[in-house]
């Protein structure tokens, strides 16, 4: 599966446009990571644990993308983004969207 972010695939020609397509993970924050996070805020630096969990609630929100495009016959993602937000307290939700669409 194709996943580009522009809004055509350079040297192909659409031939289709299914419709929008998301791929959605929401994940409870894990105690030790948040406690070591919670250290490291006070003398600055990455927060490589939190770093971690994001991308891989990227990665699972992006395959869930690629999942619902394969089950509607698309070829390609166009616009694909992701968007973030806290859900409660300890749980932050990752979506991927994006249009599903074939290709010439």
């Amino acid at each position: 599966m194709l996943i580009s972010t522009m809004n055509d695939v350079p040297g192909r020609q659409i031939t289709g446009v299914l419709g929008e397509v998301t791929g959605l993970t929401v994940r409870s924050r894990n105690a030790g990571v948040q406690f070591g996070a919670g250290l490291k805020a006070l003398v600055g630096g990455e927060l490589a644990g939190l770093t971690k969990q994001l991308m891989q609630s990227r990665e699972e929100a992006k395959q869930r993308l690629i999942e619902a495009a394969t089950a509607l016959g698309a070829d390609a993602v166009i616009a694909m983004r992701f968007d973030a937000s806290e859900v409660g307290q300890n749980a932050q939700e990752v979506v991927a969207y994006g249009t599903a669409v074939t290709l010439a």
